[in-house]
């Protein structure tokens, strides 16, 4: 009896230090939420990293890991022993994605790049993103999510939920958002959702942060003067919402007739137009001191600022329509 249980102690020891298999390769092993030990060695086992049910149990009870494995998916490969495939099981070594949300993104645009990452169902990502009884949750007071997913770069895992990742970007942007910042909007007669919505057309309009002020500048002037904002950006923004590309901004994209156009409508936009930085958010509150109304770009990433209609139509002739004829 006492060779057989050195023999098994040793057989145990082995099997508990040794690679489960010569295959180095790795591979992803996915946990559901709620699944049993038992449950969780078959799916191992299936994957071929236990290969011994009993001698692996036996090690997860001595670990006292049954109860401590964490869903989600993991990396695991064959030169891994049982024992640290066990640590890293109870460990929650779980396999992240890193998820670079850039500035001035629109919803939707977070939506399909969550979706390639497979960490959200697109389509369900939307309808939360119009529920409002999630977004009051969020303490959004808004019919859209839009200008509230902070862009920025973050660690996902295929164990969250929709909304968990919903409420970590949504986190963000109020973490971004300080009492000064929300003083200061209403020291300039701006309600949250309309500096929200001012900074997301800033934004659109340039991603040169040292111009974001000059841009802001100009659309303050103008709303002082009753003047409409006529950002290009507004004009197709519904058109892209619903699935349209515009590579190029025409004449009969101006004309549209939709709620966000400012060719169209007087004022702010009804909501946000896309996810603005926090230098966006910024020019929106603290506009240069400066008389400016009109922008147009000069096609280095940089703009070119009138104060008058003559100045400026100088300038369109100058670096857009001399540019198209060329």
């Amino acid at each position: 009896m006492l060779l057989v249980l050195f023999l098994t102690g040793a057989a145990f020891y082995r099997y508990a230090t040794t690679p489960v298999h010569s295959i180095t390769i790795a591979r992803t092993v996915d946990i559901p939420k709620g699944s049993g030990f038992f449950r969780i060695t078959e799916i191992l086992d299936h994957a071929g990293l236990v290969h011994n049910r009993p001698f692996f149990w036996v090690l997860a009870l001595g670990k006292k890991a049954a109860r401590h494995i964490r869903a989600g998916e993991y990396e695991l490969n064959g030169a891994m022993s049982p024992s640290a495939i066990l640590d890293k099981l109870v460990r929650g070594e779980i396999k992240v994605y890193p998820v670079t949300l850039p500035e001035d993104i629109t919803v939707t645009d977070v939506a399909r790049r969550l979706s390639a990452f497979k960490l959200v169902n697109e389509k369900e990502f939307m309808t939360l993103a119009t529920d409002r009884s999630f977004l009051a949750s969020l303490d959004i007071e808004a019919d859209s999510i839009e200008g509230y997913l902070y862009p920025d770069t973050y660690r996902f895992d295929r164990s969250m939920t929709i909304k968990e990742i919903i409420r970590i970007l949504v986190g963000q942007f109020w973490r971004k958002v300080t009492p000064e910042m929300r003083k200061r909007a209403q020291e300039i007669g701006l309600t949250l959702p309309q500096w929200v919505t001012l900074a997301s057309i800033i934004g659109k309009e340039s991603g040169n942060s040292a111009e974001k002020p000059l841009i802001s500048a100009v659309f303050h002037n103008r709303l002082e003067r009753g003047m409409k904002l006529q950002s290009d950006p507004t004009a197709i923004y519904n058109l892209q919402q619903e699935g349209g590309h515009v590579k190029t901004v025409l004449l009969r994209h101006l004309k549209s007739d939709t709620p966000h156009n400012t060719y169209r409508i007087s004022g702010l936009p009804p909501s946000p137009i896309a996810n603005p930085g926090i230098d966006s958010l910024r020019a929106a509150l603290y506009p240069a001191k400066v008389d400016y109304l009109y922008f147009v770009a000069k096609n280095d990433g940089s703009h070119r600022f009138s104060n008058n209609l003559a100045s400026h139509n100088q300038a369109v002739l100058k670096y857009q329509i001399n540019r198209q004829k060329k």
